[in-house]
């Protein structure tokens, strides 16, 4: 297959359909060694959350959550590791749509499990549920438009939505957790805090590769894998090192399971 150093046509951006594509620019050996190590990490960090939530109790729901976003991760990238998910788009450049089928399963778990660290209510949780999946559809149609100015507005909308999402995580949530005490407001504020700043540097990659295409295949694939890493996997650990703490607290959300 073409090497990450195989460039599009002369033409603009804007005026190459896929379908005009005599080369892709493809995925590189940097981009194929960091999709291997996310999913490594991912299936491990899966093992050992599966193998945690057999000697929990109250915390079982933590762990559940935890289990299935790195498992579906862990599947997306060996979907991509393995030369599947991904088409060409506007630019003849690679794109790995199986990314976009995680996030619109993991991101919603990842609120549900923020929402229910800090007992937050149903109606809170299902809102920005339904607002994050939004946002990711948007980022995906944007991705895929061969209009530019198609591709910004998707994006706008996507921005539209992820807003309220923030707001959700650092604000509603936050007071939910504060009402539960103060070793559970400090659990939720770390985990949420980490969140929130990572979910804020996938719309930076996305302009800089989806977007503008500035970035070659492997390094968007490298950044978005990192990312995923560490939104994901070390989520997880740091859910699993407040074990004690969140059993404790458990009693205090069960009627939000």
């Amino acid at each position: 297959p073409p090497s990450s150093t195989s460039r599009r046509d002369r033409m603009p951006d804007s005026a190459v359909a896929p379908s005009a594509c005599t080369t892709i620019e493809e995925v590189g050996s940097t981009g194929v060694g960091a999709l291997t190590i996310a999913f490594l990490v991912l299936g491990v960090s899966t093992i050992v959350f599966i193998a945690r939530a057999g000697s929990a109790t109250a915390q079982k729901r933590y762990y559940y959550c935890s289990i299935f976003i790195c498992g579906f991760a862990t599947m997306a990238y060996f979907a991509m590791l393995s030369g599947q998910g991904w088409t060409a788009i506007a630019g003849c450049r690679q794109f790995f749509y199986a990314r976009y089928v995680d996030w619109s399963i993991t991101t919603p778990l990842i609120i549900l499990e923020l929402g229910l660290i800090a007992g937050a209510e149903p109606a809170s949780i299902a809102a920005a549920i339904g607002a994050d999946v939004v946002m990711v559809f948007s980022g995906y149609m944007g991705a895929v438009s061969v209009v530019t100015t198609v591709k910004w507005f998707w994006f706008l909308i996507g921005i539209g939505v992820f807003v309220p999402v923030l707001y959700t995580l650092a604000v509603t949530f936050r007071e939910s957790a504060v009402s539960k005490g103060s070793e559970i407001a400090d659990v939720y504020g770390k985990v949420a805090w980490l969140t929130i700043v990572l979910w804020i540097v996938y719309p930076l990659i996305w302009l800089f590769s989806e977007g503008f295409a500035s970035f070659s295949v492997s390094f968007e694939v490298c950044a978005y894998a990192l990312v995923d890493i560490l939104s994901k996997a070390v989520l997880g650990f740091m859910v699993m090192s407040a074990h004690d703490i969140l059993g404790e607290g458990g009693s205090q959300s069960r009627e939000y399971v």
